[in-house]
């Protein structure tokens, strides 16, 4: 198993709130892994949203509730 370590990364005030989560700041944890690492079949698109689906997720977001803002978010592109 690789091992974890700590690092500081300099961030504004509202995202250090946001990563006051221990659930958020081990999603962030992977996605940097995945962004600093990404393995040679990964496809950047496909990784950048199946990462930000499971942080939506981890944070309590169901999928319905991410189709209705995608929705929402569509709608008023095309009003």
């Amino acid at each position: 198993m690789n091992e974890i370590i700590r690092i500081e990364i300099p961030v504004e005030a509202e995202t250090a709130r946001a990563l006051a989560d221990q659930r958020r700041r081990v999603a962030v944890g992977r996605l940097i892994d995945r962004m600093v690492r990404p393995k040679a079949a990964d496809d950047p698109l496909a990784m950048v949203l199946e990462l930000t689906s499971r942080a939506a997720q981890e944070t309590g977001l169901t999928d319905q509730e991410i189709d209705a803002e995608l929705a929402a978010y569509n709608a008023g592109r095309r009003g």
